[in-house]
């Protein structure tokens, strides 16, 4: 029998060999977020667990920088501020977590990316309601089916497979890949 690592690396070339399948939503999305920050808006990401571990990466490699030297871009991870997630979370309830801070800081013309594996998340899809009461443009980095995000968010990017660290796998290749195609369509790369 192969080793755990040879098990997980097979499944993880498996799907990397269907994913040729989102180009054309990935580009759109990477289009969709560069016009976003083009006309001054900021790029906002919520998910939990792994996926907030990737709403910080992500809104870090627009803050920061992804390859070359660039002007920072207005970017935000919303599941960074601990005081903000622990007060609303214990004065509301932690579906709301995301969805008043994304109240209190969107303005029409902003992006969220809603990042969610399973794509049923109850605070990420409150979020995305807030953001489309906002006139947030809404982005959904989901797996499996989608969930009932597919049918919330604006646009989504599927990754088709049931296994989270496969998928999370994939959306963090996805994520780099918007970072660059923003890149590009600022001009920036």
């Amino acid at each position: 029998m192969n080793s755990l690592f040879l098990r997980n690396l097979a499944e993880h070339q498996q799907l990397m060999t269907v994913l040729h399948e989102l180009d054309a939503d990935v580009a759109q999305a990477g289009r969709a977020l560069a016009k976003v920050l083009t006309q001054g808006g900021k790029v906002m990401f919520c998910g939990n667990g792994g996926s907030a571990a990737d709403s910080q990466h992500l809104a870090a490699e627009l803050t920061g920088r992804f390859i070359k030297d660039r002007r920072p871009l207005a970017a935000i991870a919303l599941s960074t501020d601990s005081s903000a997630l622990t007060c609303i979370a214990n004065d509301y309830a932690f579906e709301h977590v995301f969805a008043r801070q994304l109240i209190a800081l969107a303005r029409s013309g902003d992006a969220l990316v809603a990042i969610s594996t399973s794509g049923n998340s109850a605070n990420v899809m409150r979020a995305v309601e807030a953001a489309k009461a906002a006139g947030v443009y809404t982005l959904g980095l989901l797996g499996r089916d989608g969930g009932q995000l597919l049918g919330l968010c604006d646009a989504s990017i599927v990754v088709p497979h049931t296994v989270t660290a496969r998928i999370q796998e994939a959306h963090i290749l996805i994520g780099h890949t918007l970072c660059g195609l923003i890149e590009a369509e600022l001009g920036l790369d």
